[in-house]
């Protein structure tokens, strides 16, 4: 039992560097595109964290990274967030962030009309406007001459 636990550290201990950029992943020596990401797939280990990348040519990498609660969520994020291509747990990008639902919403809403004036206002605006067009102003007092 101990040769067992000591092996299953001594695996966890050695793994890679995993290091997270904008435009890719580096596991060890070997830099994965983002764009080559197809799937994220969770498995039931949290920390240390055990995730399955799908890649675009079908290779499949077990990614395990030895961290703390906090530094395994914060990795667990940013791979899901930079992989903009990829089926995260089975769901698509954009539906997992709630892009498609804030995007359709988005859409649903028009600007609200707001009722501003009475309907007595209302009228007399439309009067006063419909006298504006024929006369050229509102004033009566004052003539063409005075301005």
């Amino acid at each position: 039992m101990f040769v067992a636990s000591a092996f299953l550290l001594f695996f966890i201990g050695s793994r890679p560097a995993i290091e997270v950029y904008q435009d890719f992943l580096t596991i060890g020596e070997r830099r994965i595109p983002w764009e080559s990401v197809r799937k994220v797939d969770r498995t039931g280990w949290v920390s240390p964290l055990v995730l399955s990348l799908t890649l675009a040519h079908g290779e499949r990498k077990l990614v395990v990274f030895p961290g703390d609660l906090d530094s395994t969520n914060s990795l667990l994020r940013h791979i899901r967030r930079f992989s903009r291509e990829a089926l995260i747990d089975g769901i698509p990008y954009r539906r997992f962030w709630g892009e498609e639902a804030a995007l359709a919403e988005r859409r649903s809403l028009s600007s609200p009309k707001y009722q501003l004036l009475r309907r007595e206002d209302e009228e007399e605006v439309e009067r006063l406007y419909q006298r504006l067009k024929t006369v050229g102003h509102i004033d009566p007092k004052k003539s063409p001459d005075e301005k």
